[in-house]
């Protein structure tokens, strides 16, 4: 089923900063799989510890093994807590933390008071501000709006399926958030449930939650209805 593979989703993967992480792969999860694996041998056991970054702000901790390329602009009070990989020419804005197992490509942007766990972002991935995106993988050039949770684990803490053409698939992970295609946008305060899958070049508008698989190319309206009511004139303190 080619909604499984990665291919549908990423069509750039041989641009990607740190493209060794796709090699011999064929389903997102076996990516997610394999990036522990992958940062150990990349940074762990060399111990590495390489900031290469154009300008680090004031109160930032940046701790773990790392590498961060060249041009990299890291904000005021960013935390870094590593493993992770950081491409060239990515702006890290203030207050972001980036928690172990995050791999970024180049000229990414991950905004003010943001939130990134486990997660690959893609060259030219953006992530707003007062996001959180865990155990996920973004394609090139998706945006993530302002307020988007991508959430990555079940209230019962059970693995996470997904689920494509009213068939379940496992991930064999308990924390699984989102696969979103190339150039995919998400509106601000859109959510995303655990075990979601977005197409490329599909748009969901904001304050949607998405769940289960969305194909390429759509754009996903939120229908919300609300009641209005008369109401006592109160006067505030």
């Amino acid at each position: 089923m080619e909604e499984l593979k990665l291919e549908y989703y990423f069509k750039n993967m041989n641009e990607f900063a740190f493209k060794e992480i796709f090699e011999g792969k064929e389903t997102p999860w076996e990516v997610l799989n394999s990036v522990k694996e992958f940062l150990n041998e990349k940074l762990v056991k060399p111990d590495i510890k390489e900031n290469k970054a154009k300008e680090v702000g004031e109160f930032c901790s940046i701790k773990g093994n790392y590498f961060i390329d060249e041009g990299t602009v890291i904000h005021a009070n960013v935390c870094i807590e590593g493993p992770v990989m950081i491409g060239k020419n990515v702006e890290i804005q203030s207050g972001a933390l980036i928690r172990p197992g995050s791999i970024i490509g180049d000229n990414c942007v991950v905004g003010h008071c943001s939130e990134i766990k486990n997660t690959i972002l893609q060259n030219k991935a953006k992530v707003a501000s007062l996001a959180f995106v865990g155990d996920s993988m973004l394609g090139k050039s998706t945006r993530i709006g302002s307020g988007i949770i991508v959430a990555n684990r079940r209230f019962d803490q059970g693995n996470i399926d997904v689920k494509v053409n009213g068939q379940k698939f496992s991930t064999g992970r308990d924390f699984f958030g989102a696969i979103i295609g190339d150039s995919t946008r998400l509106g601000a305060n859109a959510t995303t449930i655990p075990g979601t899958l977005i197409g490329p070049y599909t748009w969901i508008l904001p304050t949607v939650q998405v769940r289960g698989f969305v194909p390429a190319e759509k754009r996903v309206f939120p229908v919300q209805e609300y009641r209005i009511t008369d109401n006592e004139k109160v006067e505030l303190k």
